[in-house]
């Protein structure tokens, strides 16, 4: 799906696009930015309203990373909490009748390269560049090239999941619409509902888990390798 550019503009020779799914993701983050802002400022011992939901998803947020990471990984909250925040939010864009930027493959192997680096970096700092890349001949030496593709093919993995299920909803959605405008602009209200709700917000979601959970496992049973 050809992604909207919305501005372009030349620098220094340089054809540089501004496109919607670029636009959106600034959106998105300022909103999440801001967001966070509000629910941590002036925090108090006895939780408000506002302070017990932000409490309440700190403590399911770790209790996700010691069911799957362990007790020893707290320290990648913010890193797993803000990808799943974003991620999820990217994906329910289509409730407005926008395509997700998730359905450019852009910004799914951009996500995807941000996981891989941070596993990569994280297992080169706790067990030493040396022991890092001799874990690539692990267990035998005659599976070095196999190791070494799995490892860096997992980027592509997550991009072309994630690019793959949210582009084949918007899709069904996009001749879901154009079949209705066919038989009654009317029938283009309420019909959809259901698969909206499947499609942007079930859909998205699972999408969404399934990139964090396999980030997760995968930063944990490479450092660990």
């Amino acid at each position: 799906m050809e992604d909207l550019v919305i501005w372009s503009f030349a620098f220094k020779g340089m054809n540089i696009h501004i496109t919607l799914s670029m636009l959106l993701q600034v959106v998105v983050s300022l909103l999440i930015i801001g967001v966070a802002f509000y629910l941590t400022k002036n925090l108090k011992k006895f939780p408000d309203k506002k302070q017990s939901v932000l409490e309440l998803f700190i403590v399911k947020l770790h209790g996700v990373i010691k069911e799957n990471m362990g007790g020893n990984y707290f320290s990648f909250a913010p890193f797993i909490g803000t990808l799943a925040i974003y991620l999820g939010s990217l994906n329910l864009i289509g409730l407005f009748g926008i395509s997700p930027p998730t359905t450019d493959f852009s910004v799914a192997f951009g996500l995807g390269l941000i996981s891989f680096i941070v596993i990569q970096a994280y297992t080169i700092k706790k067990i030493g560049i040396l022991h890092y890349f001799g874990g690539y001949a692990k267990p035998i030496a005659v599976l070095l090239p196999i190791n070494i593709m799995e490892r860096f093919v997992f980027p592509l993995s997550l991009a072309l999941r994630l690019f793959g299920n949210m582009f084949a909803a918007t899709m069904v959605m996009d001749l879901l619409y154009e079949a209705l405008a066919h038989i009654s602009i009317f029938a283009q209200f309420g019909v959809p509902i259901a698969l909206h709700a499947y499609f942007d917000i079930f859909d998205g979601t699972l999408q969404m888990v399934i990139f964090v959970m396999l980030t997760m496992i995968n930063i944990k049973i490479i450092s660990e390798h």
